[in-house]
């Protein structure tokens, strides 16, 4: 029986195997940039809020404590929106008048919240505890990143499962002393960090190796 495929067949079969391989590979790693993307994840996109409060202002200009507005951090799961009379104490007489604070206004004489609008929106098979992690030395700004420097608010990080994960396999990287974890500023040489971080890590009883087991998050 005469040969049914020309010899060069067999080229154009390898050459459409590897080129079928190499063009998987690229859409793979582009869905992979995509899935770690702003786009997907939400990452350092400011979201608009129904007043345009500023932690550059409050917390870095004027030295507000984190805590002063965030009162359940360091004993509840959420760190907790300040109610309107803490906007209050200070704009019943600071720009009392201003037009841009008219909905804060409204929100305490009608005794109706502030809609806002949720910034780290994690889902809802994600716990997350806030108390937990100032107690173990895990500082704002980790997480929240220099968030004493934006005007309008965004996700600094991508929040996805691998993030998380990167910390709770190595806590030693990220820990800091307790007095230091609302210092948005606070910062240390990558050589302090490799003595420092494994005696806080110790001195927190941070179980390092079970910070990996699922029920940890997902409760």
């Amino acid at each position: 029986m005469s040969q049914i495929f020309h010899r060069s067949a067999n080229a154009l079969a390898r050459a459409t195997i590897f080129g079928a391989v190499f063009i998987l590979g690229v859409l793979g790693y582009g869905a992979m940039l995509l899935n770690r993307s702003g786009y997907v994840t939400g990452a350092h996109v400011a979201i608009e809020q129904p007043v345009p409060f500023s932690h550059k202002h409050h917390a870095n200009e004027l030295g507000i404590d984190c805590r002063y507005c965030h009162t359940s951090v360091e004993v509840s799961h959420v760190a907790g929106i300040p109610p309107t009379k803490t906007c209050m104490n200070c704009h019943s007489q600071i720009w009392a008048d201003s037009p841009t604070l008219e909905p804060v206004r409204a929100s305490f004489r009608t005794d109706q919240s502030i809609p806002w609008i949720k910034v780290h929106d994690l889902p809802d098979f994600v716990y997350f505890d806030h108390s937990i992690h100032v107690a173990k030395g895990i500082g704002c700004a980790s997480c929240h990143g220099r968030i004493d420097q934006m005007n309008l608010t965004w996700q600094e990080n991508s929040l996805q499962m691998e993030w998380c994960l990167n910390c709770h396999r190595h806590p030693e990287t990220f820990v800091r002393p307790k007095g230091e974890v609302f210092n948005m500023a606070y910062k240390v040489s990558s050589r302090t960090q490799e003595t420092l971080g494994p005696r806080l890590v110790a001195e927190y009883d941070v179980h390092k190796e079970q910070l990996t087991n699922c029920s940890i998050c997902h409760r």
